[in-house]
């Protein structure tokens, strides 16, 4: 837990926040339709999917992506009260909706279990509407479960780490069902890697945080990220 604490000191004390406007002023939606389905099949036979809410999506998207048996990471918003809701709707935090990540992968590379595992390492579950510099309801830690399992693990994930003292603080995640899932505008897929070098948030942020990562995960990483 060292990793996550020294990580999110570092975004707590700067200034740049996910919420800035990026050099791209494109405000269209992704092509993709609201994603609702919880498995799917492949090459390799089925898939499942996870939902989870950990901070700005730009962050999470890059982290997730380099796990082997992660076959996407979509960015995109769920949670709230509105259909199809903008980034713009999104940040207002009146939609209701937390930045998230729509994830699919191959169960029979990584589970569930070690999903929830990246989840809880890297952001700090204890903060309320709050990661680092990026505050507001959109940025809340949530697991949004497709079936009873995921529920029944991420319950009991997340109340073994309150009594082992994990933490400082009592965790605040939400654990609910999933409804629906909006992907974010095109200009926010793989933002990291489209803008490692032009965005302050990307270098500051970021970018110590995919290092620390790559570390402490080492052994879970798709082979072209170690």
């Amino acid at each position: 837990m060292k990793f996550l604490l020294s990580t999110f000191i570092v975004s707590i004390v700067t200034l740049v926040s996910c919420a800035q406007k990026s050099s791209t002023s494109k405000n269209q939606k992704s092509s993709n339709n609201n994603m609702t389905n919880t498995t799917n099949t492949n090459d390799s036979g089925k898939t499942a999917k996870a939902t989870f809410a950990n901070g700005c999506f730009w962050c999470t998207e890059a982290v997730f992506e380099e796990l082997n048996g992660v076959i996407s990471a979509t960015s995109g918003y769920t949670g709230g009260h509105i259909k199809n809701p903008t980034y713009k709707e999104v940040t207002s935090g009146l939609t209701g909706h937390a930045e998230a990540l729509d994830i699919v992968y191959d169960p029979s590379v990584i589970s569930f279990d070690e999903l929830l595992e990246v989840f809880w390492e890297t952001h700090d579950p204890t903060t309320l509407n709050r990661q680092g510099a990026d505050v507001g309801t959109q940025y809340r830690s949530g697991v949004f479960y497709h079936n009873d399992e995921q529920k029944d693990k991420a319950e009991k994930y997340k109340a073994a780490l309150d009594k082992s003292g994990a933490f400082d603080k009592p965790i605040v995640t939400e654990i609910t069902a999933f409804s629906n899932f909006y992907p974010a505008e095109d200009y926010h897929q793989q933002y990291y890697e489209n803008n490692e070098n032009s965005n302050p948030y990307c270098r500051i942020v970021i970018r110590p945080k995919l290092e620390k990562f790559r570390k402490v995960f080492k052994d879970k990483l798709k082979p072209t990220s170690n």
